[in-house]
């Protein structure tokens, strides 16, 4: 995989389920090919929308396989093999090559707090480990461990398959500092924006674009975003970012992959509920949301 292709808007991609919470693999190949003809730039399977945290490592290596042999090389899939441990780290992550994972998008291991150096000797250990790119994944509300913009530096500079960065912290300022730290290393290293609001602002800064959770609600927008950007429609870059906001301010009702899989379901794919038990969105939420989607419904958004 060359290192140009990580850019645009890479949808960490639903994991679709049937009423008994067993997976719908079918259901999961009509959602590549969903995501691809709205012109997304890559594919996640295994990240957090994707509930790659409450699955098997059975279900984990079906849901690879079936995106995969989906996609077909017409973008690259960036396998989410991040573990707690750093051999299970590199177990899955070399499952992922084998399968024929294009990259591998590694989230910090949770739960225990980690030091920089223990970050840093993780990913070191997992790239000696495997041939294919890495994208570091740093989601601190949720992992509970920050990789600071130093180590990310650190790791960029130090280790060639060290390709790539997202930041899902939200914060502006650490996304920025990846970018910053990264741009003089004599090496193309690429950031992501984690966070849907902030894609636009990281093109803007040198980023490469974003892997976006609401790209499996509304793809066209999402891609739009960047390639608007690309044509120079800055303007028209700009409204398709401000247009989630609204969609957006729904995650205040209950869990942020709950919000996207309920309304990717109710506007018509096929996918399903969130695992339990996160899965529930209140009556006042479930009202919130149904009116935002017909609004943008209204818009033409889609």
């Amino acid at each position: 995989m060359e290192l140009s292709q990580i850019k645009g808007i890479i949808p960490p991609i639903l994991t679709p389920m049937r009423p008994d919470e067993s997976l719908d693999l079918e259901a999961l190949g009509a959602e590549v090919e969903r995501l691809l003809a709205a012109g997304v730039h890559g594919i996640f399977p295994l990240g957090t929308n994707g509930e790659g945290y409450i699955l098997s490592w059975s279900e984990k290596l079906q849901v690879l396989e079936t995106v995969i042999h989906q996609a077909k090389g017409r973008v690259p899939v960036y396998a989410g093999t991040g573990c707690i441990s750093t051999a299970e780290t590199i177990r899955l992550s070399r499952e992922a090559q084998a399968l024929g994972a294009d990259a591998l998008s590694i989230i910090t291991p949770s739960f225990a707090l980690a030091s920089q150096q223990e970050l840093y000797d993780h990913y070191a250990a997992v790239a000696q480990s495997v041939d294919i790119p890495i994208v570091l994944y740093n989601i601190p509300a949720r992992t509970g461990n920050k990789l600071l913009p130093e180590t990310v530096a650190r790791l960029a500079k130090d280790i060639d398959l060290i390709a790539a960065a997202k930041d899902s912290s939200g914060d502006w300022d650490n996304l920025q500092a990846y970018i910053t730290l990264t741009q003089d290393l004599g090496k193309d290293f690429r950031v992501l924006s984690g966070n849907d609001s902030l894609i636009l602002k990281c093109l803007k800064a040198g980023g490469a674009g974003g892997i976006a959770g609401c790209a499996n609600v509304y793809p066209h927008t999402m891609v739009s975003i960047y390639e608007r950007f690309q044509a120079g429609d800055l303007e028209g870059a700009q409204t398709a970012q401000d247009s989630i906001a609204s969609f957006r301010a729904v995650f205040q009702y209950g869990n942020a992959n709950t919000v996207v899989k309920k309304a990717a379901a109710l506007l018509g794919a096929p996918v399903g509920e969130c695992r339990r038990p996160f899965c529930r969105l209140s009556g006042e939420g479930m009202e919130a949301l149904r009116k935002v989607l017909a609004e943008n419904a209204a818009r033409g958004m889609d």
